[in-house]
């Protein structure tokens, strides 16, 4: 049967209104609970939400400053198409393992409307690079902040601490090479050799790139060439996405504030307050991507707020909380993107 973009459509479609029903009958807790838990955030509930407006803007930004630099000019797409795609790829995203299974091959579909396919295919998978290289960074910058919170007597630091930050960043250096190397030389046709390598897959690998060898060495020509040719669009792309995880900070901010936890109030506890939901954003996150082979991390993101909201010596009942509105959170998203999906340009 010949797959055409309207029925891959359909089934993009599916499969995430499935996630939203497989996540709302995954809860930890009962729905009687769940409303406790809802009617307890209140009206927080609306910055909340509202943040990842702003989260998915910077997003759509960032994806467009690599489409730009890809083509050599102004994107022959409106940022409106951009950010709904932006929205409704994230959403795929969270209903699939080893998150891009959905998403990215969605972007790739649509944004071939407005573009030839090769750029289409280059432009998504340098903003799905970015995006992880982004994540490093701050995962990288987030140890720093660790680190001048224990000068200022705000964290403490034993020999078992150490050893976790030494090898994260051992572990974000390590990937800082090997993005770099992608980004000099290009990563598709390198990693369809890897995928050679598994059982099964060697003869499809084989197949696959002796069939497209022309379009393989172009994607991976535009990758390399956008890191060497256009450092602007490369570096407002990655300041643009880093930026997003500094503001996605705040929903932890506003949730922290929800329980009283403000160190003290005032503009210094305020602060305190925010590098606080830093921290606790870049060790979930970092948690949740060394496993991110579950299916919308089910179990996975919970337990990495619970351990790092105690690793700051709050209770576990608040980063129970915390991964509950978040988790609301995220269905409410998929939902959002999943009616975008439908909606015309």
């Amino acid at each position: 049967m010949v797959w055409t973009k309207q029925r891959l459509n359909n089934l993009f479609f599916i499969l995430g209104c499935a996630a939203c029903v497989v996540m709302l009958f995954t809860f930890d807790v009962s729905f009687i609970e769940l409303w406790g838990h809802l009617c307890h955030a209140g009206y927080w509930l609306l910055p909340i939400l509202g943040i990842w407006f702003v989260v998915y803007g910077l997003n759509a930004f960032a994806w467009k400053a690599i489409i730009e630099g890809n083509i050599g000019g102004p994107a022959p797409i409106s940022f409106w198409r951009i950010y709904r795609l932006t929205i409704t790829g994230y959403a795929l995203n969270y209903a699939t393992p080893v998150g891009g299974l959905g998403g990215e091959p969605y972007r790739i579909m649509e944004l071939s409307k407005d573009i030839d396919k090769q750029h289409a295919t280059s432009s998504v998978i340098l903003y799905a690079m970015m995006h992880f290289f982004a994540h490093f960074w701050f995962w990288f910058i987030s140890i720093f902040i660790y680190l001048a919170l224990v000068l200022v007597g705000d964290m403490p630091m034993t020999t078992a601490i150490g050893t976790v930050l030494g090898t994260i960043i051992l572990f974000c250096l390590l990937a800082f090479y090997i993005f770099s190397r992608g980004y000099r030389h290009g990563l598709v046709v390198y990693v369809l050799g890897l995928i050679g390598k598994i059982p099964f897959l060697k003869g499809w690998s084989r197949r696959f790139r002796g069939n497209h060898a022309e379009a393989l060495r172009n994607i991976d020509a535009q990758i390399s060439a956008l890191y060497s040719q256009d450092t602007k669009a490369f570096y407002s792309s990655l300041i643009l996405e880093y930026s997003s995880r500094m503001v996605q900070s705040l929903e932890v901010m506003f949730m922290l504030l929800l329980f009283g936890i403000d160190n003290g109030g005032g503009l210094d506890g305020m602060v305190l307050t925010y590098l606080h939901s830093v921290l606790i954003v870049a060790f979930t996150t970092l948690f949740a991507n060394l496993i991110g082979f579950l299916p919308m991390q089910i179990g996975v993101q919970e337990g990495g707020f619970v351990l790092s909201i105690a690793a700051l010596g709050l209770s576990a009942a608040l980063g129970i909380f915390v991964s509950i509105i978040c988790r609301v959170r995220e269905i409410i998203w998929i939902a959002v993107g999943m009616a975008l999906m439908k909606l015309r340009d």
